[in-house]
């Protein structure tokens, strides 16, 4: 029997894994129908190349700053519990991969390339690890600090903020330190609009995600006999509620439309094990709401070229979800309890601040040293054919 479970939680994992690493694929089309034509090629290879260096990095460092175990053994041992341990490694990359894909949504258009695969080994070898440590793994005592404070400790079920909040606030500075594209804000003070490129490659991106998710968030688990229907009906739920608020609010727009579900599934992650389904429509319908607001004023008012909207997606959505935790987790709204508001918000404060100290460094390290921006004639000729070579429509060699 209890090789029987072995093998079933191992499966049921890997299952998990790629589910999260077809996630990656919604990243790369979702980029890919926002931007430009001019730069559908470096997106769909940003997001592999990522996840590739982003394997590398965990496996070598990142995992164990986050759990204080390593690979550097014989495959006998390794291949212990049906490989269980290599396994579970596999899932936590593929949320660990996530962090560079969410930056170069924030970063398109105008980022060198090579000093962004710098950002994403130096961020996915400690930075976001360090933090992941501390949630997830009992660092520092800092958990033991929060349940002593606050009575519970710090609750992120699926990644609100440990994945989320922190890759949004991480992009942040990215996307202050390099600025607005070219002639996206014109002196006069007028802006020149940036239509999304494919609408259909924009929706393919944010259903593969979407589906995804679901691995996302009930793989969490991490063995069979943890698997609970309520983070999966409270996932729907969540969805659902972006999906419908982003379409009210954002004027029937396709773009806002398809970010919906999006903003709902970041908001849910951290407390999808504990809310009532009618809770997490609400979490996902407030998700919704933020991310049509703030895409709106950061992008209108403050001028912040945030290209995908990734720091009010992923950012705020995911500060919103660990928040939204310690409210509707609650016994009194109907969750299941075992959770302290107090905790969420210390919990969350600290991955923000951390995520902001992180993309600052990274970023502001990277801009003083390698440049983090194309030239002004490399960025009109566009990232496809400055740094690839070729355009995603070869027979049109035209500048869009």
């Amino acid at each position: 029997m209890e090789a029987l479970k072995q093998g079933a939680d191992t499966l049921f994992i890997l299952l998990g894994a790629i589910m999260v690493l077809a996630m990656h694929a919604g990243f790369a089309f979702l980029e890919l129908g926002t931007v430009r034509r001019k730069n559908q090629v470096n997106a769909l290879v940003k997001i592999l190349v990522d996840f590739s260096v982003s394997t590398v990095v965990y496996f070598l460092v990142g995992y164990s700053v986050a759990y204080g175990t390593h690979f550097f053994v014989g495959a006998e041992e390794l291949a212990a519990k049906n490989g269980y341990e290599l396994v579970k490694f596999f899932f936590l990359l593929t949320f660990a991969a996530a962090i560079p894909a969410i930056i170069s949504g924030g970063i398109a258009e105008r980022s060198k390339f090579w000093p962004q695969l710098i950002a994403t080994a130096v961020i996915v070898g400690f930075f976001y690890p360090f933090f992941e440590g501390i949630a997830w793994n009992q660092h520092f005592g800092v958990q033991a600090w929060l349940k002593a404070l606050t009575g519970e400790e710090f609750h992120d079920f699926a990644g609100s903020v440990v994945v989320h909040a922190v890759g949004g606030w991480i992009a942040l500075p990215a996307v202050l330190l390099l600025g607005a594209r070219a002639n996206r804000y014109r002196k006069d003070g007028g802006m020149s609009a940036h239509p999304p490129s494919s609408i259909p490659f924009l929706a393919l991106g944010a259903w593969i995600l979407t589906v995804g998710w679901f691995g996302f968030n009930v793989m969490s688990a991490q063995t069979l006999d943890k698997i609970s229907g309520l983070v999966a009906v409270n996932s729907l739920m969540a969805m659902v509620g972006g999906t419908i608020t982003a379409l009210v609010l954002g004027k029937n727009d396709p773009g806002f439309v398809h970010n919906g579900p999006l903003a709902g599934l970041v908001a849910v992650c951290a407390g999808s094990d504990l809310m009532h389904p009618l809770g997490a429509l609400a979490v996902g319908a407030i998700a919704g709401a933020i991310f049509v607001y703030m895409f709106t004023l950061t992008q209108n008012k403050w001028k912040v070229d945030d290209v995908l909207g990734v720091w009010p997606l992923h950012g705020l959505c995911g500060t919103w979800g660990g928040i939204a935790a310690g409210i509707f987790g609650s016994k009194a709204l109907g969750g299941l309890g075992g959770v302290s508001l107090g905790a969420q918000l210390i919990g969350t404060g600290m991955g923000v601040v951390w995520a902001l100290i992180g993309g600052a460094v990274v970023y502001g390290v990277l801009k003083a040293t390698l440049g983090l921006r194309l030239s002004q004639e490399e960025e009109y000729d566009g990232a496809d054919l400055t740094i690839h070579k070729i355009s995603a429509t070869p027979d049109r060699e035209v500048n869009w």
